[in-house]
């Protein structure tokens, strides 16, 4: 009797998807990119920046210039790195590889528990305040609203990784045309000195004071908060195409796009209010739009903050799993966050997991305090992974490098410089904070001992194959 043999079609529906679906393009990349960092904070910074810098134009303008160089800096190392090891996972795996697996596990964990999810959290909640500008709403409804978010970019994000990129293509779009229109708006019709007027009519400090550089150090580690997501792309580079060609470009373009974008804004927001209203307003935006365009523009304005959270909440969510994907396949995360779902092709796990998570933050508003004692350390592994190209060349000399950062070694080193000193100056000015940070961070490490003592476990009970 013979037994029948599956054919090579039957064979291939039914064998596991293991790998995640190659389905990101250049313009994927570039408006991830741009769409995770372009939230609300160049809707509300730019008065602080003023503030901070004594509504000098020069100074505040050069701040935005330099954190958003300094941001082109890391992008452009982390374009060498994910154009040679184009994997799903990309910052957890740059340092996993280069530092080993425990600090890698311990930015994935307070990723997880904080930092991805608290940031999915803030935006959902400032999603729900600015839409009830709209309808208005409040205690549980305004609850029940940010919860909804979270479950529609879930539920996006699930179905395909190419719908939640087309979804974020179209949603960036739309707010980089908004932000670009209103900014033009402004400066054409502003009331206020054209941009040559600001470059040349007292815009800079007759001397360089204590409190002017304590004021400009101020205002930059808020406007890197504002730069900062960037990184997020490079979780999505096991899902590029072509990701040798593809990822640094996508990143490098996004990061020189950002950098214009603000600058632009903040010209606008000069030109329609003046350096000191500016400074004086907590919603630069809308004051901003009111006084060029009416109190229409006020609406319009709030619309395109609410379209920029959804596009950044989407992006976190179409990024931030795959690190955790990548962490379930190493055998140091929940394993079935490593399951890629057999038809739509997605970590579909893992997306639901951070979503639910998530949503637990944003109803009982336990992100808030955490956020902000975490986020902080998130630059310590920022700097780490920037890091990982010099032990990447150490290590792996003749590797091919489709892409090299240009600068090196200084291109990394001024990157690294900009990261060490963000997170000293917190360690500095609020030492409670930072300390209560760091003890969160390292709460994870006999997380990870666990972890990897049960997939050794695991490992050592499955079957051996019988020998022939």
């Amino acid at each position: 009797m013979t037994i029948p043999l599956a054919s090579p079609a039957a064979e291939e529906k039914a064998a596991p998807v293991t790998e995640l679906r190659r389905t990101l393009g250049l313009l994927d990349l570039t408006f991830i990119a741009i769409g995770t960092v372009i939230g609300s904070g160049i809707f509300l910074v730019p008065g602080v920046v003023l503030r901070e810098t004594g509504t000098q134009i020069g100074p505040a303008l050069l701040v935005w210039v330099a954190a958003g160089i300094l941001s082109y800096l890391g992008a452009l190392t982390y374009a060498e790195m994910g154009a040679m090891k184009p994997d799903a996972g990309g910052l957890y795996t740059y340092i996993r590889d280069a530092f080993g697996p425990l600090p890698a596990f311990l930015y994935g964990w307070t990723s997880f528990f904080v930092i991805a999810s608290g940031s999915l959290a803030t935006l959902a909640v400032a999603f729900s305040g600015y839409f009830s500008e709209f309808v208005p709403v409040g205690g549980m409804a305004s609850r029940l609203i940010s919860i909804a978010v979270i479950t529609v970019i879930a539920a996006i994000n699930v179905r395909g990784t190419r719908n939640s990129a087309t979804m974020q293509n179209v949603t960036t779009g739309a707010k980089v045309l908004g932000l670009l229109a209103l900014s033009i708006g402004m400066l054409v019709l502003g009331p206020n000195p054209s941009v040559s007027a600001i470059v040349h009519r007292g815009a800079w400090p007759a001397s360089i004071t204590g409190g002017l550089l304590s004021g400009i150090g101020a205002a930059m580690i808020g406007v890197l908060w504002a730069y900062e997501g960037w990184q997020y792309v490079t979780f999505s580079a096991g899902e590029t195409r072509d990701p040798q060609r593809t990822f640094p470009r996508g990143i490098s373009i996004a990061t020189a796009a950002l950098v214009v974008l603000y600058v632009l804004a903040n010209l606008g927001y000069i030109a329609a209010l003046g350096p000191q209203a500016v400074a004086g307003s907590n919603r630069i935006a809308a004051d901003a739009g009111i006084s060029v365009f009416g109190p229409i523009a006020g609406r319009i304005v709030g619309l395109l903050i609410l379209v920029s959270i959804f596009s950044a909440a989407n992006g976190i969510m179409l990024t931030a799993p795959r690190m955790y994907f990548a962490m379930a396949r190493d055998g140091v995360f929940f394993k079935r966050l490593a399951i890629v779902h057999p038809t739509l092709g997605t970590p579909a796990f893992a997306i639901i997991a951070i979503a639910i998570w998530a949503a637990v933050l944003a109803s009982t508003g336990t992100f808030e305090q955490l956020l902000t004692y975490v986020v902080f350390t998130g630059w310590i592994f920022y700097g780490l992974g920037a890091l990982s190209v010099f032990v990447y060349r150490r290590r792996e000399p003749n590797t091919p490098r489709p892409f090299r950062v240009p600068g090196y070694p200084l291109t990394p080193v001024l990157f690294v410089a900009s990261a060490a000193a963000l997170v000293l100056n917190t360690l500095v000015t609020q030492p409670m904070r930072a300390a209560a940070g760091v003890v969160a961070v390292l709460i994870g490490t006999p997380a990870f001992f666990a972890w990897r003592a049960s997939s050794r476990r695991r490992a050592l009970s499955l079957p051996t194959a019988p020998e022939l």
